[in-house]
C-alpha cells in the first residue's frame, strides 16, 4: 500500500517559488535565451534532436512535457530553417523520425557553449568550498525530486566530426589499449600518424567518419577511408567502457558498411589482431571473413594480426 503524501507547509511552497524566481533572473531564462532568438522550449527542443537518436514528435512531446500543437508549430519552424529533417518510421507509418541536419547542428552548437560558458560564470566567483556545497545542493534537489522516477532513456547519437575529435580517438585508444591491453606509447603513435593522415587527405566524395555520443559525451568512432577504387578500409573503431554493452560498436560498423557500399567499392577490408573478441564477434556478425593472419611482435606485446574482409557487392 503506497503512502498518503502528507500535506504541504505554505512555507515550503513559498521557498520554492522564491528559489525559482531567484534561479531564473540568475540564468536570464525570462530574457531572450543564450543571447538568440528561440525560445527557452525551442532550445529544449532543440537539445532533444541534437542528442538523440531519430526521436519521434510523440516521444520529444512526452518527455519534454509540451503539447503537441505547440511541439508541431516548433518543428515547423526548424523545418523552415532547415535544421529538420524527417523520415518514415519503419515500425510505424503514422510516425516520422526526426534528425536534424548538419545546419541544425551548427545551429545548435554556439547555443551549447554559451550555455555552458554561462554555467562556467555563473560557478566561477564562488569559492572551491562553496561551489562544492551548491553542486552537492544542486544534486540532493534532483534526487529528492525524482526518487522513483524512471530512469531517463539514454540519448545515442552518431555523428559527423569536428574539429578536436581526431584528437580524441587517439587518446582514447592510447589510454585504453594501454589500460586493458598493456599496449606501450608505439601504438597511441600508430594512431595519431593515421588520424592525422585521415585530415590530411580526407576526400568527403569517398570517405567518411563517424563519432559516437551518448547522453552528449563522446563515447566512440569509426572510419571509412579509401584504400583503392574499388576497396574501403575500416579504421579507428574504438567503444570507451561506458558505452559497451548498448549496440553501439555494431551501429558503428553497419554505417560503415552502408556508406561503402552506396558509394559503389567492391569490397571492404580492415587489420586487426586475434585478442580483440568483442570487434572480432561484430565483424564476423557482419559477414567479414578472416583472410590472413600472422604473429606480430608490436607494442610491447606478441599478437597474432589479422586482415578481415566483406565483399560488398
Amino acid at each position: 500500500m503506497s503512502a498518503t503524501p502528507s500535506p504541504v507547509a505554505a512555507a515550503h511552497v513559498e521557498a520554492l517559488r522564491g528559489f525559482n524566481r531567484f534561479y531564473t533572473r540568475r540564468v536570464g531564462v525570462l530574457d531572450p535565451y543564450l543571447g538568440g532568438d528561440l525560445s527557452l522550449t525551442e532550445v529544449r527542443v532543440l537539445y532533444e534532436l541534437a542528442h538523440r537518436d531519430q526521436p519521434t514528435a510523440s516521444e520529444l512531446g512526452r518527455d519534454l512535457g509540451l503539447d503537441a500543437g505547440y511541439l508541431s508549430r516548433i518543428l515547423r519552424r526548424f523545418e523552415s530553417r532547415h535544421w529538420l529533417e524527417r523520415a518514415p518510421s519503419p515500425a510505424d507509418a503514422r510516425q516520422s523520425l526526426l534528425r536534424l541536419t548538419a545546419a541544425g547542428h551548427q545551429a545548435f552548437a554556439p547555443l551549447q557553449q554559451k550555455s555552458r560558458e554561462d554555467a562556467a560564470a555563473l560557478l566561477a566567483p564562488l569559492p572551491a568550498a562553496r561551489r562544492e556545497r551548491a553542486i552537492a545542493a544542486m544534486d540532493t534537489l534532483q534526487r529528492a525530486l525524482d526518487d522513483g522516477a524512471p530512469a531517463p532513456a539514454r540519448t545515442i547519437v552518431l555523428r559527423d566530426p569536428r574539429p578536436g575529435d581526431l584528437g580524441w580517438v587517439v587518446q582514447q585508444h592510447g589510454e585504453i589499449y594501454a589500460r586493458e591491453y598493456g599496449y606501450s606509447t608505439e601504438f597511441e603513435a600508430l594512431v595519431a600518424e593515421v588520424a592525422a593522415g585521415y585530415l590530411r587527405k580526407f576526400d568527403p566524395a569517398w570517405e567518411k567518419g563517424w563519432i559516437a555520443e551518448l547522453d552528449g559525451e563522446r563515447v566512440g568512432s569509426v572510419f571509412v577511408v579509401r584504400k583503392s577504387a574499388t576497396v574501403a578500409q575500416l579504421r579507428l573503431l574504438i567503444l570507451a567502457p561506458q558505452a559497451r554493452g548498448l549496440g553501439l560498436g555494431g551501429r558503428l560498423v553497419d554505417e560503415c558498411i552502408a556508406f561503402a557500399r552506396a558509394k559503389g567499392y567492391r569490397k571492404m577490408v580492415l587489420w586487426t589482431n586475434g585478442q580483440l573478441a568483442a570487434a572480432r564477434a561484430i565483424y564476423a556478425g557482419r559477414g567479414f571473413k578472416l583472410v590472413d593472419s600472422e604473429p606480430l611482435d608490436a607494442y610491447g606485446q606478441r599478437l597474432v594480426g589479422e586482415t578481415w574482409e566483406l565483399p560488398l557487392r
